[in-house]
């Protein structure tokens, strides 16, 4: 397993540099074309993709949710030749790669002295999001963050993701310091978007009963944190375009768990709409249905 990981970390690092020798709009179309391996030589997860996507729409031809499938392949490949590429990418081109509509929104909040927790999702490029906006902002963020199997890549990508101050918090062992940074006020980004516990609660989402990742409502209730939804969409000339906007705990119930609850469904109302909209952008190879 040692060798494995030694093997899959010298692969990693050499795309990297790779990205590097052909520049970014080079490995953009190389992403492509690598995409197209991974979907249709050696397919990976390709099934999930396709029943995920018939799942959540169900009205579509077949034609038309394979050509989802196929441009969802092409959107992660991009992503994570762009994730490779930060090592080589600079200050002034991680800022401009991300045009915020309402970026006074967050700093607004910065002065109030509250906790924030950026509320994202696997769409468009999340890194490049947690990156450039702690460059926009001047405002480093911790990140939660999910350990890749492979120690080695794992490191790789924690210093992409520190490279412009950010702390990263490994999931599993962070509710701690998730409480700690949100009582400092701090910024903490999550993703809550992926399959939740089978015993958490279920929420509609995309039209079907789903479990549901709930940390985040539970750290804002517990914390007095302000939820900003922060989602990068990904436009037409590779750039990415996000408009915060603040969940509102207007008018939520008055008991603990359905406060959770409903805060949790207008986070997924919003990420539906943006799904609906641009349904490749989203990361659709993971078992989101699984139970």
């Amino acid at each position: 397993m040692n060798l494995q990981n030694r093997l899959e970390y010298i692969l990693f690092i050499g795309l990297s540099y790779f990205t590097k020798l052909l520049g970014l709009k080079l490995s953009r179309t190389f992403a492509k074309g690598l995409a197209c391996v991974f979907y249709f030589i050696i397919p990976i997860r390709k099934e999930v993709a396709i029943k995920n996507l018939k799942m959540a729409f169900p009205d579509y031809s077949e034609k038309k949710i394979r050509k989802i499938a196929i441009e969802t392949y092409k959107s992660f490949a991009i992503t994570l030749i762009e994730t490779l590429y930060i090592p080589h990418i600079g200050n002034s081109d991680m800022i401009n790669s991300l045009r915020c509509i309402n970026l006074d929104l967050i700093s607004r909040k910065i002065k109030e002295k509250k906790g924030i927790i950026i509320l994202t999702a696997h769409f468009g490029n999340w890194e490049y999001l947690a990156a450039s906006l702690a460059l926009q902002l001047d405002f480093p963020m911790y990140l939660l963050i999910k350990v890749q199997r492979n120690p080695y890549v794992t490191a790789f990508m924690d210093r992409a993701r520190t490279k412009w101050s950010n702390i990263v918090i490994p999931l599993g062992t962070s509710v701690r310091q998730i409480f700690k940074a949100l009582n400092e006020n701090q910024m903490v980004l999550m993703a809550a978007d992926q399959r939740g516990n089978v015993e958490g609660i279920r929420i509609k989402f995309l039209g079907i009963m789903s479990a549901v990742y709930s940390g985040p409502a539970v750290f804002a209730l517990k914390t007095g944190a302000d939820i900003v939804i922060s989602i990068s969409v990904r436009q037409p000339d590779y750039s990415y375009k996000v408009e915060f906007m603040e969940l509102s705990f207007d008018d939520i119930p008055g008991n603990n768990d359905a406060k959770v609850e409903e805060i949790c469904r207008r986070y997924l109302n919003f990420l539906e709409d943006l799904i609906r909209q641009y349904p490749e952008q989203w990361l659709w190879m993971h078992k989101r249905w699984k139970h």
